[in-house]
């Protein structure tokens, strides 16, 4: 299992659900193609799950 996961925002949540919006700015991510490095837990597993179809994760060492 990796240390830290890097999320990247890939698609706009521009028309998307106030939810969705909330989460993805909570990720840290403003922009497209913004990259955050987030540790790799439950909470952070869940806000990902719930914008899966926005961004892009890849595991960091």
């Amino acid at each position: 299992m990796a240390l830290r996961l890097k999320v990247t925002l890939v698609r706009s949540p521009i028309d998307r659900a106030e939810t969705q919006k909330r989460t993805v700015k909570g990720l840290g991510l403003n922009k497209l193609n913004s990259t955050k490095v987030h540790p790799d837990n439950e909470s952070i597993r869940g806000m990902i799950r719930k914008v899966q179809h926005l961004v892009a994760v890849e595991p960091v060492e």
